[in-house]
């Protein structure tokens, strides 16, 4: 089983550039989109005829939005995180299948300044209390996404200048190790062990071909599933967005 979450920074624009040939060269079951910024009558991958796709668009045009395609069609399909405010954003997808739940978000980024990060812990608040509720169900999850975050300070270049920007702040990092003690496994830092390895690069200073980067895209599973993780790709090139994409193959 192989899926691919990649946050596209705008799908139109990663389909001109060849985006979707590339995700398909991956040969990927299940695919997990971020920031795709096109409700479906603009979004070029609602013609795709081979995998089966579900999508949330937020109401604002050109902002938000994920999707989940899948060659297995899936059971139910169910959009946002029951918050009206939050739904409105397009940040939560959540696909059921037979013997998985497949989950894409994009946590919002709080980079623009205090009154946007406040916003960004309180949807940290409800996405934790959502899934904390999907726990409970003893079901598998696997949960695909764009945290901002990044939790430890192997998860980006420069940790030291940073522990006061939005990303790497104490509170954000110790959300993250709570939402992990819910009973969820980091995949790529499982399969990554000690080594460095990151999904976003600043579009400035020649920051990606310096590898001056973050890792803020993730896998999660539950630990049935994570347990049967084996292969992690997470490549630099070729570059169709600011994020690359995660790939990983489940035994």
């Amino acid at each position: 089983m192989r899926i691919v979450s990649f946050n596209v920074n705008g799908i139109r624009a990663a389909y001109n550039k060849g985006a979707w040939d590339y995700l398909k060269s991956l040969a990927p079951d299940y695919v997990c989109l971020q920031e795709v910024r096109a409700d479906e009558g603009q979004n070029p991958l609602t013609s795709l005829e081979d995998y089966h796709h579900q999508w949330l668009a937020a109401e604002k045009k050109g902002y938000s939005g994920v999707g989940i395609l899948s060659q297995e069609r899936p059971c139910e399909i169910c959009r946002g995180i029951r918050h009206p405010e939050w739904d409105k954003e397009g940040r939560v997808l959540r696909a059921d299948f037979e013997s998985f739940s497949l989950i894409s978000v994009y946590i919002p980024s709080g980079s623009s300044g205090d009154p946007r990060q406040v916003a960004k812990m309180d949807f940290l608040a409800h996405f934790y209390r959502y899934v904390q509720d999907l726990i409970k169900e003893k079901r598998d999850y696997v949960i695909c996404g764009d945290m901002n975050i990044a939790h430890q300070p192997i998860d980006l270049t420069n940790w030291k200048s940073n522990q006061k920007n939005s990303g790497f702040l104490p509170e954000e990092r110790q959300w993250f190790s709570e939402f992990l003690a819910l009973g969820l496994v980091d995949v790529s830092r499982q399969l990554l062990g000690n080594e460095a390895m990151y999904s976003w690069w600043s579009l400035r200073s020649g920051a990606r071909a310096r590898n001056i980067g973050w890792r803020l895209d993730y896998q999660f599973a539950t630990p049935h599933i994570a347990q049967k993780a084996r292969v992690l790709e997470i490549p630099r090139e070729p570059i169709f967005s600011d994020h690359a994409p995660v790939l990983i193959e489940y035994l």
